[in-house]
Order: structure tokens, then C-alpha cells, then sequence
């Protein structure tokens, strides 16, 4: 119904903001992962409104990617929207669907308010569906934060590699490898590629 809301960001907490969208504010319940990557005063968020008896809750995604994601979590039995939201703010996309394809249940499973049942319906559910891709062919390579990628191609320029060539080491590395999620894996992994 409502695929995306753009306007300017009235507040923002870890897990909710308002944005105030031709004079209506809308309350939108966010992750850690879009709470870290909003700025400025414009905002524009992927949306996924939930109806429940009692309720109408909006929620967003700083990338169409996480919404993706997200909306592949609560097609799982015994996954509602907000326990998407706190899988969410706990990993990375890249990290969940790490833990998914690697059958990674203690790691599914230490998310508050998920049990070990439910962590292997998880995965049982949605192994096959990562395995294959999200729709965004490259929702690895996109869910990674940009800053990381910057970060290290500074580091690499800092040790004299040319800038396309790290440019390109980093891509590559970041495509076969999406565990890495720090700038120093990353690092060291462009290097001993080198």
C-alpha cells in the first residue's frame, strides 16, 4: 500500500523515527542498521505497513534490500514483524543471511525472543530462498555499509595502491567473501589478494 515515504526527519530514535511528509508525520519503526545509516534532514525510507486488528504500524529500510529481507522473516511461522525488526538490529543483512546459508542456529537463536525451534524454522524456511538470491542481485554487495568500503580504500591509497585497482580489489572481495563486516577483514583480505 504504501511502498515509500520521503520527506523531512522530525525525530529520530534507535528504533523509530518521524518524518513529516507534506505536513502528516509519520511514525516509522526502524532497525539499528537504518537508525546508523540516516542522515541529514531529508530522509527517504523503503516502507512496509503491517495490519494487525488493533494496529497499523508503518515499518522502514534504509535499503529496498533489508526490506526484502525483512518481509522473507515474517513469512516464517512464528516471526512477526517485530521480531524481524530485532533480527534486524542485531545483524547485518549480510550477517543473517551468513547464519542462514551456513545453518548457523546458536547464532539465529541468540536474537532476543527467538527460541531454538523457531531459529531452525528460520532457516529450514529460508536457506533455499538466500541460496538462491533476493531480488536484489546484489543484496550482499549493497547491504554493506559504504563506509566500510571507503574506510578500507583509504587505507589501501594510504599504502600506495592505485585507486582503481583498490576500488576493484575491494568489490571483488567483498562479493566472494560476504562475512566480512569489518574494515580490518577487509583490509587484510584486499591485501593478501594483492
Amino acid at each position: 500500500m504504501i511502498t515509500h515515504i520521503q520527506g523531512k526527519l522530525v525525530e529520530k530514535t534507535p528504533t523509530y523515527v518521524v518524518i513529516d511528509c507534506n505536513g502528516i508525520g509519520y511514525k516509522i519503526k526502524i532497525s539499528l542498521q537504518t537508525f546508523s545509516a540516516i542522515d541529514g534532514e531529508l530522509c527517504k525510507l523503503f516502507t512496509h505497513l503491517s495490519v494487525k486488528e488493533d494496529s497499523h504500524t508503518l515499518f522502514g529500510f534504509y535499503e529496498e534490500s533489508e526490506r526484502h529481507l525483512f518481509r522473507n522473516l515474517i513469512s516464517v511461522s512464528g516471526v512477526g514483524p517485530s521480531t524481524a525488526q530485532v533480527i534486524l538490529s542485531t545483524y547485518s543483512p549480510q550477517e543473517i543471511i551468513h547464519h542462514i546459508t551456513t545453518a548457523d542456529v546458536k547464532a539465529v537463536q541468540s536474537v532476543k525472543g527467538i527460541g531454538a525451534k523457531t531459529a531452525q524454522r528460520i532457516i529450514i524456511d529460508l536457506k533455499d530462498k538466500v541460496a538462491k538470491g533476493m531480488p536484489t542481485s546484489d543484496l550482499l554487495f549493497d547491504a554493506i555499509d559504504n563506509t566500510i568500503k571507503e574506510e578500507a580504500l583509504s587505507a589501501l591509497l594510504a599504502l600506495g595502491f592505485a585507486k582503481k585497482g583498490a576500488e576493484s580489489k575491494i568489490d571483488k572481495v567483498l562479493k566472494s567473501n560476504p562475512e566480512i563486516v569489518s574494515v580490518e577483514d577487509l583490509v587484510r583480505t584486499a591485501l593478501s589478494q594483492m
